[in-house]
């Protein structure tokens, strides 16, 4: 207490002819608040250092010490703000924020201001002190003390900050807690905070949770634009939920939501991706029921999944439907999908017929394109087309990639020119295309198939300094060449060398090693 009042009479004193310094009365008086905190106080020292705050705050520059000091205990956080970071009170209320933070921070003192605190504070200086917690919980505290104790009818931006800030941290029932509060106070929430709900719960996989609040909103009358349920679709489909995504789009039909075009684009693709591809052409045929039409995008989407299928003539029929419609046009997406579908088909005819009328169509070919052509003619053993078709792309200016070039050395080595594709793989080097796991494959495959199981040893050690994870299929055929010839050893060390790629053993290694030890035993 001596020392207090030591304090207390240079503060007394800095009134006279030798006045101390705004920065230096700022630390004298904050001193005295640590001390508060430890001694009794019946609430008249707070009080009046509130005052203080709020009357003389604005008379003078703050010391980077104090304000350091406000954020450090503010924020939660053990270190304050650099000491550069110079910043100027121009209000008495920007006080009043940083010393309930403080206060609040201390939760023990808040009884002690009570009554100051509901006479000063107001919904913009509680929304200003939510808004400094870093800690959306204890945001959450101030919030829910605020709003009982002291009666203050929150904002709308507060609320949204709190619903945001509690969803971020995956704290769903909190923030649907305070999304229950903004409601019983009267303030109608907008489609972002339902957004930022129902995106949470799908998130964190609470399907169900998010449908019930769906159903919740609409009980309120809360209208939901599209966006909403268009989001909380597409997260379903992505996590393969394609079955509840349909169902969520039956229940929440008119009066509550009327789906656009991206609705139907979601649904089309899911089905599509589940190999339900007459259920997404019904969907696309129904959408003129809802006042849509299908988009490129639709019709692109629908032809990949009929081909993905094997059902390339339903593809190409439906080209022709977007051939005829007006507003409406193919392009490159729509040409390669049908091209792919032919050449995984064999039927390399249609395919470069398909190719022609795109081109003579006026839409340019992408790589994707190309490299799906020259797949296919090397599949079929027409390498010469497939040189061909390599040499058009080089003349519209398409650059070739690592799958072109490992198309090629499949297609050379399926036609037994296993030294051309070898020959392939040096070029690769020169023009700095790095080959991937299905270079190797194709190479290694292919040699093992010739016994040449040395230089697919060689193409293994090659394969052990890349940075690039293997799959089984890979190592199999030289473990078998060797076990064949007799050196098991050698196919255990390979098998070693698979493990420390973090390539697991699958059944074919291990029957392949359980065999070779069969035959050397």
């Amino acid at each position: 207490m001596k020392s207090r009042e030591l304090k207390q009479e240079s503060v007394t004193q800095s009134e006279g002819p030798n006045r101390i310094p705004g920065c230096k009365r700022a630390r004298i008086v904050i001193e005295n608040i640590w001390e508060d905190r430890a001694e009794p106080s019946d609430g008249v020292g707070l009080q009046m250092t509130l005052l203080f705050f709020s009357s003389r705050a604005c008379r003078f520059r703050a010391s980077n010490f104090f304000i350091a000091q406000f954020y450090s205990i503010a924020d939660g956080v053990s270190r304050a703000r650099p000491f550069c970071d110079r910043e100027v009170i121009r209000n008495p209320e920007s006080w009043l924020v940083k010393v309930v933070c403080t206060l609040f921070f201390r939760s023990h003192s808040l009884n002690a201001c009570f009554g100051y605190l509901s006479r000063n504070l107001n919904p913009s200086i509680a929304f200003e002190v939510i808004k400094r917690f870093r800690d959306p919980l204890l945001g959450l505290k101030f919030f829910e003390f605020s709003r009982t104790h002291l009666s203050i009818n929150h904002t709308f931006n507060t609320y949204d900050l709190l619903v945001r800030n509690l969803c971020q941290m995956g704290l769903n029932d909190s923030a649907k807690t305070v999304f229950d509060c903004m409601r019983t106070d009267g303030i109608l929430p907008d489609s972002s905070i339902v957004e930022i709900l129902v995106s949470s719960y799908a998130q964190l996989g609470k399907l169900d949770a998010a449908k019930n609040f769906l159903d919740e909103i609409h009980c309120y009358g809360i209208k939901v634009i599209p966006f909403v349920y268009n989001n909380f679709l597409n997260m379903l489909v992505k996590q393969n939920q394609v079955d509840e995504a349909v169902l969520l789009f039956r229940e929440h039909l008119e009066p509550y939501f009327t789906p656009d075009v991206y609705t139907f684009n979601i649904l089309i693709r899911g089905l599509c991706r589940i190999g339900e591809t007459d259920k997404a052409f019904e969907y696309l045929q129904n959408m003129e029921n809802f006042g849509c039409f299908p988009d490129i995008v639709s019709y692109n989407t629908l032809i990949n999944g009929f081909c993905r299928v094997n059902e390339v003539s339903k593809g190409h029929d439906l080209l022709k439907e977007v051939q005829s419609i007006k507003g409406v046009s193919p392009d490159v997406i729509t040409y390669t999908s049908i091209i792919s579908g032919y050449c995984k088909l064999g039927d390399m005819k249609a395919a470069s017929e398909l190719f022609d009328e795109m081109v003579s169509s006026g839409i340019k070919p992408n790589d994707f394109t190309f490299n799906v052509l020259i797949d296919g003619f090397g599949k079929a053993g027409e390498m010469r087309l497939a040189l061909a078709m390599y040499d058009k792309m080089l003349l519209l200016g398409c650059l070739p990639d690592v799958v072109t070039v490992t198309s090629l050395i499949d297609g050379y080595c399926r036609a037994g020119e296993v030294n051309q594709g070898l020959k392939l793989w040096e070029e690769m080097k020169v023009r700095d295309l790095s080959p991937n796991v299905y270079t190797y494959a194709v190479l290694i495959n292919a040699l093992c198939k010739e016994n040449r199981i040395q230089e697919a040893r060689n193409f293994l050690r090659h394969l052990k300094l890349s940075e690039i994870v293997p799959k089984p299929f890979i190592y199999n055929p030289v473990i078998d060449g060797f076990c064949k010839a007799g050196k098991v050893d050698e196919a255990n060390v390979i098998v070693a060398e698979m493990q420390e790629k973090k390539c697991r053993p699958d059944k074919i290694t291990f029957t392949i090693l359980i065999i070779g030890n069969c035959w050397n035993a």
